[in-house]
């Protein structure tokens, strides 16, 4: 399922705080709506092969998101970026300390946008999460009223375990239709 009409709600711009991603998503056909680091990663190679993983079920996926989305609405009431932090993937954490993370998401903290009304509806992705090598990609938003939440994770399967390698998450307001 398509998701659209939707466009991201009133936030300061230019600031990196509801944007995160860091991972290379041109392997996913996309990119990254905002950088804050570019992660220690070797280039895809287009003549390598990809690393076989066993398929992920639908509700394992919605857990990731959900847990996702509930850690950083954690982080933001608390100030503390610890554990999300924690639930990074290696480079995730080479890359981000708390206060990093806190920095990053100061502008939707300050909102005081409340991320935990995202456990009262299922996900809707935009197109099925993807494995491709060793990480999974989830984007889609949670179609709340009147604002959605919209978001694009990234994990990566260390040991076993899927954990965070990149994420953005932010509020969606329903676009104006035409009549």
């Amino acid at each position: 399922m398509e998701v659209t009409g939707y466009k991201q709600g009133a936030r300061p711009e230019r600031t990196a705080s509801a944007l995160l991603l860091l991972t290379i998503l041109t392997a996913f056909g996309g990119s990254a709506p905002a950088r804050a680091q570019a992660t220690a990663q070797q280039p895809v190679d287009s003549a390598s092969k990809p690393v076989a993983t066993a398929p992920i079920a639908q509700t394992e996926v919605d857990k990731l998101v959900w847990a996702t989305v509930i850690a950083l609405e954690q982080a933001n009431r608390t100030g503390n970026y610890s554990v999300l932090r924690d639930l990074g993937a290696p480079s995730f954490q080479a890359n981000n300390s708390s206060a990093t993370l806190g920095g990053i998401f100061a502008a939707l903290r300050n909102q005081r946008f409340d991320l935990s009304n995202a456990l009262i509806v299922s996900p809707v992705y935009e197109r099925p999460p993807a494995i491709q090598g060793d990480s999974l990609r989830a984007k889609g938003i949670f179609p709340l009223r009147p604002t959605a939440i919209g978001f694009d994770l990234v994990f990566q399967n260390v040991g076993g375990e899927w954990r965070l390698l990149g994420l953005y998450i932010a509020p969606l307001v329903r676009a104006a239709t035409k009549r």
